[in-house]
């Protein structure tokens, strides 16, 4: 913020990110500017290790039953119920941060994985995803005869 007051047009340039980054959200790029876009729930990892994509979302708070996983060759969706604290009608809100309610993302992948040999498990809030590559063979000469 320091850095804000004594340039202003940084804040500018900030809104721009972030108009930017909508545009991107519209097209369903894979990543925009920045690499989560604020408020984005869950936040997730993806990590590309030679033989798998290795996916890691942060899920605190949500039941392994409320959470849902579907994979194709080159996507992944993550959907689920993340439940909320029951408000108070006495008191009121001075800061809510926390997303809840229903979420869903879907994460384009960089490679085409086999769905049917992903494995996946849940520890602590921390959802992990294995997603084996799918292996490419290599062109095979084929000799032609003549008769």
């Amino acid at each position: 913020m320091l850095l804000a007051k004594r340039f202003p047009m940084m804040l500018d340039f900030e809104r721009t990110l972030d108009e930017m980054n909508r545009v991107f959200d519209m097209f369903d790029a894979p990543l925009g500017l920045r690499s989560m876009p604020r408020g984005t729930f869950p936040a997730v990892n993806l990590y590309d290790n030679e033989t798998e994509l290795l996916l890691t979302a942060e899920i605190p708070g949500v039941k392994i039953d409320d959470i849902g996983l579907s994979v194709t060759e080159n996507t992944i969706t993550l959907t689920g119920k993340r439940n909320g604290v029951q408000e108070n009608k006495k008191g009121r809100w001075y800061r809510q941060e926390r997303v809840m309610g229903q979420f869903e993302r879907t994460i384009t992948l960089a490679e085409k994985v086999d769905s049917a040999a992903a494995t996946a498990e849940y520890k602590d809030g921390i959802l992990t995803v294995h997603l084996p590559k799918v292996k490419v063979t290599a062109p095979k000469s084929i000799e032609i005869k003549t008769k």
